[in-house]
């Protein structure tokens, strides 16, 4: 009888109910033309008002719960030592285990606050792959960014499961080439964003724990979206299917000296960070820098209300019921459009969808951006704004010079808790509509650029 009711549902539900809800605008296609051209066909520039579905980012878009907007209306906005702050410190510390909490507005003021007091020039910060702020917060302090990525972390089309794995033989040498005394710590970002939101396994967590500390060298994660590795390593990693998210996050933490935090991802806020550690001297340094550019040490540049959403979202993060819902949506949406030819990044990641532009439009040169014109082709068809993960992001050298990048995706991020199915199928019916006419998409050039992280404010046209 029981077997009986026992069957196998294949439509993806969401895991909650929608009793708020914020209209979205159509928009013609001439009105996306006109939008484009007046951003300089940058979709950072877009106004969100004209933008249908936007992926640009899961970070801070996503939607709050019941449960974080009552905390947040019992907050104290106390200047120093506000109990909400207590709670935010109890609640990191409870899954990270680490000593030293220290709270900041979003993730890049951590790691700025991090690197300031402790790269100097010449230093080398060895990782799986560094993303866009952390390689501008070390660049600005005169260090090197070096990717150690496994080699299938490069290779879009490569089934792999733990595709975001640090190249352990690769940071060997890199710490024999260097020297430990020139790298101030080894990190890993978990997932690896860069490389399309591939997990790190907790064998490899645990790998490069050893081999940094047998140099004395400390580890530090770059853990903004440290839930989704946690669900990857129990659906992926043998020993790990029994235990829960959190029972797994904690493990992961265990291996680290310390961690950078974007609550904006996996803390389910819409704004916060905290950079947590274990050493005494430089949690002073970091706290004494945090005074001089974020705030006290108990508030850090958030106000009591985000502190308290953070609290609350940390643990909502690793609901395994949430977790996998949203992973499946992101495999649901690969699944469709993968089938149907569009080449994306196997397997698919945890936050994002992420397509291989250079596959996709091989007739587009390096120089001319094709994931660039992706993006843009894919807001002026469907009014979806997603964001190009390659050679605008990441082609522009210390130096100035220019090197495509080792690849070319235009990154799909889905905000938290925001889209339900349909918005996924109609994400598909353009993404195919697209793919048909391929072909035809031009090619983009600079027209104007900032030194240092130019893809936000960069301004382009099309080659015609």
């Amino acid at each position: 009888m029981n077997k009986y009711y026992d069957i196998d549902i294949k439509t993806i539900i969401e895991p909650f109910q929608i009793r708020s809800v914020e209209p979205i605008k159509f928009t013609t296609p001439q009105q996306r033309r006109d939008a484009l051209a007046e951003a300089g066909y940058n979709p950072f520039l877009l106004r969100a008002e004209h933008v249908l579905i936007d992926l640009l980012t899961d970070s801070g878009t996503g939607a709050m719960s019941s449960r974080q907007w009552a905390a947040m209306i019992a907050s104290d906005e106390s200047y120093a030592g506000s109990d909400s702050f207590y709670r935010f410190e109890n609640a990191v510390k409870d899954i990270t285990g680490f000593k030293h909490i220290i709270p900041t507005h979003q993730g890049r003021a951590a790691e700025h606050i991090l690197f300031s007091s402790t790269v100097t020039e010449g230093m080398v910060i060895p990782s799986n792959t560094h993303f866009d702020t952390t390689r501008a917060n070390i660049e600005v302090c005169k260090g090197e960014a070096r990717d150690l990525v496994i080699a299938e972390g490069r290779q879009p089309q490569t089934i792999h499961p733990f595709k975001g794995n640090v190249d352990l033989d690769k940071l060997r040498e890199t710490i024999e080439s260097v020297g430990p005394e020139n790298i101030p710590f080894v990190m890993a970002t978990v997932t690896n964003n860069s490389g399309g939101g591939q997990p790190v396994s907790m064998a490899n967590i645990k790998a490069v724990s050893e081999l940094a500390h047998s140099y004395g060298l400390p580890f530090i994660l770059d853990a903004c979206r440290f839930a989704e590795n946690s669900w990857f390593i129990k659906l992926r990693e043998e020993g790990y299917a029994d235990k829960t998210p959190i029972e797994i996050a904690r493990e992961l933490f265990s291996y680290a000296d310390g961690c950078t935090m974007s609550a904006k991802k996996d803390g389910m806020a819409n704004i916060g960070g905290f950079l947590a550690l274990n050493d005494d001297t430089l949690a002073q340094q970091c706290r004494n820098l945090l005074i001089l550019t974020e705030g006290f040490p108990t508030y850090g540049g958030l106000a009591g209300y985000d502190l308290e959403a953070i609290a609350v979202g940390l643990y909502e993060a690793l609901d395994e019921d949430y977790l996998r819902y949203r992973i499946r949506s992101v495999a649901y949406l690969g699944e469709k459009i993968s089938s149907a030819g569009i080449p994306i990044v196997q397997p698919t990641g945890g936050h994002a969808l992420y397509i291989d532009a250079r596959a996709m439009l091989p007739h587009i040169p390096d120089d001319q951006y094709p994931a660039w014109s992706l993006t843009n082709a894919l807001y002026l068809l469907g009014g979806v704004r997603g964001v190009e993960i390659g050679s605008v992001m990441f082609g522009m050298q210390p130096d100035g010079t220019e090197k495509p990048a080792p690849m070319d995706l235009v990154r799909l991020a889905f905000p938290r808790r925001v889209y339900t199915q349909s918005h996924v199928d109609y994400l598909a019916e353009v993404l195919l509509a697209l793919y048909e006419r391929r072909d035809t998409l031009p090619g983009y050039r600079i027209v104007e650029q900032a030194p240092v992280l130019r893809h936000f404010t960069i301004r382009m046209a099309p080659v015609e």
